[in-house]
């Protein structure tokens, strides 16, 4: 049976802050869409925001799901495992939007991140959470982490920043399933993912 939490609290915070790696669920509307969970690592790329809500850095990668169900629908849930310690499970549902580097408020919202790793960054995932979970874990491995790859930083280090600008078009202008994905840099909706309903 999962404990059901008022607010993000600072002993919760600081246990997602902890985790080497969480895992971001997302689905279209659509019935036959394809449902989406992308793990997520690399220190320093989570924050905690609020009692109410969370970010995370969002790098350019060869899909652009999360972006184009958030735009679409705006659901989401981050998922986080004790692979040491005590066993627990936490999990933050809400509603979610995708912040672009050329939108309102990305400059404040990269603020709570470290200043490194800025090339290759497409945007800010901002959850705002309606509802916090902890459950047990018992099934959950032990595992020890060795640390963060570094490929994904060796990588973007060799593109220029047209690289990017060029990969967004071709490859992450829509989901698997054809929903919109990363908008063009200079189209009408270039800083602000999402439509009425991932904005309210």
């Amino acid at each position: 049976m999962a404990n059901i939490h008022d607010t993000i609290g600072p002993r919760l915070a600081r246990f997602l802050l902890d985790q080497p790696v969480f895992f971001v669920g997302t689905a279209p509307l659509g019935a036959e869409g394809h449902v989406n969970v992308s793990p997520k690592g690399m220190d320093g790329t989570f924050a905690v925001l609020g009692e109410h809500r969370v970010a995370y850095l969002d790098y350019t990668g060869s899909g652009t799901e999360t972006i184009a169900h958030l735009r679409e629908n705006g659901r989401i849930v981050l998922m986080f495992c004790a692979f040491d310690g005590p066993p627990n499970i936490v999990r933050l549902h809400g509603r979610g939007r995708a912040v672009l580097p050329a939108g309102a408020g990305f400059e404040e919202l990269r603020s709570h991140f470290p200043k490194e790793r800025t090339l290759g960054q497409r945007a800010i995932i901002v959850v705002d959470v309606h509802r916090v979970s902890d459950s047990c874990g018992f099934s959950v491995p032990l595992m020890d982490v060795r640390g963060d790859r570094d490929l994904l930083d060796r990588h973007h280090e060799r593109r220029d920043p047209s690289y990017f600008t060029d990969y967004w078009r071709t490859r992450n202008a829509t989901s698997i399933d054809g929903l919109s994905g990363v908008p063009e840099p200079s189209g009408p909706d270039a800083g602000t993912p999402g439509d009425a309903r991932t904005r309210a």
